[in-house]
């Protein structure tokens, strides 16, 4: 049986990931890029890299493609483009450029480390209403929130 990790782990075989002062070049040197978060809703409107788009991992598929009550104009006219996809740590978005590859588009890499590597990296991060986000309440809103129901049980 295959697990969480080992489907980020396949999905890594086939889908190149950059560190986050990659992206910080790319978007200082200009480049059109199409920033592409699959975090859900609620973890976007809490922080987010500026210019980054918010489609959830869960209807990816569907907004990737036209005609579709999630079709994302944005991101379905963009399979020619240079697009990064971001998640909180890297996992996700690993699984979503995967898809996204196989639905065919030519350029789409994973943020290694997700928003809380470019947190660390100390790049700006940004709330729902674009007002910027110190380090520090970044990192806070990052932290796992694991309850106790969530942890594997103990064997006895």
């Amino acid at each position: 049986m295959k697990r969480y990790t080992d489907l980020v782990a396949d999905a890594l075989t086939r889908v190149r990931e950059i560190q986050p002062w990659d992206l910080r070049n790319l978007l200082a040197e200009g480049r059109k890029l199409v920033l592409l978060d699959v975090r859900e809703p609620a973890e976007f409107a809490m922080l987010c890299i500026p210019g980054s788009i918010n489609v959830p991992r869960g209807i990816l598929e569907q907004s990737c493609e036209w005609d579709y009550d999630e079709t994302v104009p944005q991101l379905a006219a963009s399979r020619e483009l240079d697009i990064v996809v971001i998640c909180r740590s890297g996992y996700r978005s690993a699984l979503a450029a995967d898809v996204m590859q196989q639905l065919g588009f030519i350029s789409v890499v994973s943020l290694k480390t997700g928003v809380r590597g470019w947190n660390d990296y100390e790049q700006q991060l940004v709330d729902a209403c674009g007002e910027a986000l110190d380090a520090d309440m970044a990192e806070e809103l990052l932290a796992p929130r694991l309850r106790p129901e969530q942890r594997k049980p103990k064997v006895s």
